[in-house]
């Protein structure tokens, strides 16, 4: 289990493009927004 202020585990997903992008691909900025949207036809 992920804490507030704990680092994130790195992980890689594909964007809206189909390009893979990794968490650690952002190591070194400052911040960093992960969005995580359900799809419209999903319970939630």
């Amino acid at each position: 289990m992920i804490g507030v202020g704990d680092a994130a585990p790195d992980f890689t997903l594909e964007d809206q493009f189909g390009r893979k992008v990794a968490l650690g691909d952002f190591k070194g900025r400052r911040h960093v927004l992960l969005l995580f949207y359900p799809l419209d036809w999903t319970p939630t």
